[in-house]
């Protein structure tokens, strides 16, 4: 009957929903924080590398008032 792929479809989606729900957590323990901006381009990258040079983090967001006047 149909219901039978029931418990086969349960373990599939619960094999494919743990990296999701482990990932947070290991980039916390590894990282510090529980999410982690992209850097796969290089645009991303150098908006982070720009944010680690003026506010020190790129994880906290900070407001124009905390860009240093030259």
């Amino acid at each position: 009957m149909w219901y039978e792929i029931i418990p086969s479809f349960a373990i599939i989606v619960g094999a494919l929903s743990v990296p999701a729900y482990l990932m947070p957590l290991t980039n916390q323990l590894i990282y510090g924080n529980p999410n982690l901006k992209p850097r796969k381009y290089l645009e991303n990258r150098q908006m982070l590398r720009r944010d680690q040079r003026l506010f020190g983090d790129y994880y906290k967001w900070k407001g124009l008032e905390n860009i240093p006047d030259k």
